[in-house]
C-alpha cells in the first residue's frame, strides 16, 4: 500500500505540469488585455505598455511559463493583476466557503442518491424504479442555472424562507476565525450565525446536488441490480436472512466500489469550484472567484485556482482508490 502511495504521489509531478502548462497556454488565448483591462478604455499605449512590462506580460510566453513554473515551484503562484494580493491569499479567502457549499451538497446527494438507488433496485420494473429513474433523468438534464433560479423565486420571494444570496446575513456578527462560517460560529457559541449560515446553504446547495444526486441514484441501481443477482445473495435469502439485512450489509457493501468511485469524481468536480451555481447565489467561493478572475483577464489568478483544483482532483481519485481496500478486503495493491 505505500508503495502504491507512494508511485501515485510521484505520477502528481508531471500531471501537475502538464495541467498548468495548458491552463496558461489557453488562458493567453482569452480575448482581451489585462493591462487594458486594468487602466480602461481610454488608456494610452505608453501607459499600457508599461503595464504590461511590470507585470511581465511582454515577454516570450514560453519565459513566462517557466518564471511561473519556477515560483509555483517555491509556493508562489503570483500576485493577481487587479488586487495586487497574493493569489494563494485570496485563494484560501474563498476556498473554505466551496469546501462548506460542496460539502452540503454531496452530503445531499449521497444520502439521497443512494437510497433512491437502492430502493429502485428492489423492485426492478416497478412504479417506483420508474419514478426514481424518470427524477434522475431530470436532475441530470436540468440546467443548473434555471434551477437556481427558479429555487431563488420559489424558496425566497413565495414562500420567504430561504435567503436569496450570501453565506451569512450582514446583520449577524461572526467573529472569523477559520473562514469556515459553520465552525466559527460554534467555536464563538454563535449559535444564530450556526442557524443563519444553515439557511444559506439550503438554496445553493440543493442545486449543486441535482447533477451529483441523480448520477450517484443511476448508478446505485445498476450497481445494486448486479450484485443482487448473484449467486451468495440468492443464497442468503434461501437461508431466511432477513430481507433488510440481505441488502444493507451483503449487497449495498458489495456495490459500493463503483458508487463510491461516482461520489470521489463529483466531489472533486464541485471542489473545483461550481462556476454557475455560485454567480446565481452570490456565493463568495473559488467558482466565483475564477468568474470574476476570467471576466477581468487576471491570469495569475486563473492559473492558481486551475493548479489547485487539478491538485484536488488528483488527491481526492487517490483517496477513492484508497477506500477500495478498506471496502473489498479482496482488493490489494503491490
Amino acid at each position: 500500500m505505500k508503495k502504491y502511495i507512494i508511485r501515485r504521489l510521484l505520477l502528481l509531478i508531471p500531471i501537475l505540469i502538464g495541467v498548468s502548462f495548458f491552463a496558461f497556454i489557453f488562458i493567453r488565448l482569452i480575448p482581451g488585455d489585462p493591462a487594458r483591462v486594468m487602466l480602461g478604455e481610454r488608456a494610452t499605449a505608453e501607459e499600457i505598455d508599461r503595464i504590461r512590462k511590470e507585470l511581465g506580460l511582454d515577454k516570450p510566453i514560453i519565459l513566462q511559463y517557466l518564471i511561473f513554473l519556477g515560483n509555483a515551484i517555491k509556493g508562489d503562484l503570483g500576485r493577481s493583476i487587479i488586487t495586487r494580493e497574493k493569489v494563494i491569499s485570496e485563494i484560501m479567502q474563498r476556498f473554505p466557503a466551496t469546501i462548506e457549499l460542496t460539502l452540503f451538497a454531496m452530503l445531499i446527494a449521497s444520502s439521497l442518491g443512494i437510497f433512491l438507488g437502492v430502493l429502485a433496485s428492489i423492485k426492478p420494473g416497478s412504479l417506483i424504479d420508474t419514478m426514481v429513474m424518470f427524477f434522475a433523468l431530470i436532475g441530470v438534464s436540468m440546467p443548473i442555472f434555471w434551477l437556481g433560479l427558479m429555487l431563488i423565486w420559489f424558496g425566497s420571494l413565495v414562500l420567504g424562507w430561504f435567503p436569496p444570496s450570501g453565506r451569512l446575513d450582514i446583520s449577524i456578527d461572526l467573529k472569523v476565525i477559520t473562514n469556515f462560517y459553520l465552525i466559527d460560529s460554534l467555536i464563538t457559541f454563535n449559535f444564530k450565525a450556526f442557524i443563519d449560515t444553515l439557511y444559506h446553504l439550503i438554496l445553493p446547495g440543493f442545486a449543486l446536488s441535482t447533477v451529483p444526486m441523480a448520477t450517484i441514484a443511476r448508478m446505485t441501481r445498476s450497481s445494486m441490480l448486479e450484485v443482487l443477482n448473484q449467486e451468495y445473495i440468492l443464497a442468503e435469502y434461501a437461508k431466511g436472512l432477513p430481507k433488510k439485512k440481505i441488502i444493507m450489509k451483503s449487497a449495498l457493501r458489495n456495490a459500493l466500489i463503483p458508487i463510491i468511485t461516482i461520489i470521489g469524481l463529483e466531489f472533486g468536480f464541485l471542489l473545483g469550484g461550481a462556476i454557475m451555481t455560485e454567480t446565481i447565489f452570490s456565493w463568495p467561493g473559488m467558482g466565483r472567484l475564477v468568474y470574476d478572475a476570467i471576466m477581468s483577464r487576471d491570469y495569475p489568478l486563473i492559473q492558481g485556482c486551475i493548479l489547485l483544483s487539478s491538485l484536488l482532483f488528483v488527491f481526492i481519485n487517490l483517496i477513492v482508490d484508497i477506500l477500495y481496500a478498506f471496502i473489498d478486503p479482496r482488493i490489494r495493491y503491490e
